[in-house]
């Protein structure tokens, strides 16, 4: 038994004894490793899988696991996915790094969709509304810009933010900003040079 402070603790769950005294001789050959514990409830297991079923190991990792060995791959298989994992980096085969990565396109397509149809919603006197508000002025003068009173502006501010589903005026600019509603604002060219001047004077 190694007794290293630095080896890698692993705790074996399956339902099948043999394959856990399999596994723990495999692992026990490895000078860096170390298997504290064996346990045949194989709930509490997210990892090691003889199911070649793609949906139940995205599964896995969206509960949390961060590799996925299945039985049929080599033994050297397991011992470079602890040490993986173990580092922090995740273990998963091609067919499942596919899988992953086409959700995780789709999931973003489909938020993206959804601000999209957000931002259809709005009608033009909301979106000069907003960019206004992104230029930093306050209701007062938003009315004045665009000839209606505060308490308009408010009701404009109101919709937007439940379109939008933001809370606020800094998480109102934040999304302006990020989906095109309005451009950051630049440093005033005058400003700039004086600024130059008065550095080089």
């Amino acid at each position: 038994m190694h007794q290293s402070q630095t080896a890698i603790r692993i705790l074996l769950v399956d339902d099948h004894q043999i394959f856990l005294t399999g596994l723990r001789l495999l692992i026990e050959k490895e000078p860096d490793m170390i298997v504290v514990g064996t346990a045949s409830n194989r709930a509490e297991a997210l990892a090691l899988t003889g199911v070649p079923d793609p949906e139940l190991h995205l599964r896995a990792v969206r509960l949390g696991a961060l590799g996925v060995v299945l039985k049929l791959d080599p033994p050297g298989f397991l011992v470079k996915a602890i040490r993986k994992v173990h580092a922090g980096e995740m273990w998963l085969n091609r067919p499942m790094i596919s899988t992953v990565m086409t959700e995780l396109i789709h999931a973003r397509a489909k938020k993206m969709d959804s601000e999209a149809l957000k931002i259809a919603e709005l009608t033009v006197r909301e979106r000069e509304v907003i960019a206004l508000v992104a230029e930093g002025m306050r209701n007062r003068q938003i009315g004045e810009r665009l000839f209606i009173s505060e308490k308009t502006v408010r009701h404009y501010l109101t919709s937007v933010f439940d379109k939008l589903g933001v809370a606020d005026r800094l998480a109102l600019m934040i999304y302006a900003f990020q989906h095109g509603l309005a451009k950051i604002p630049t440093a005033d060219p005058q400003v700039e040079r004086t600024k130059t001047a008065l550095r080089t004077s």
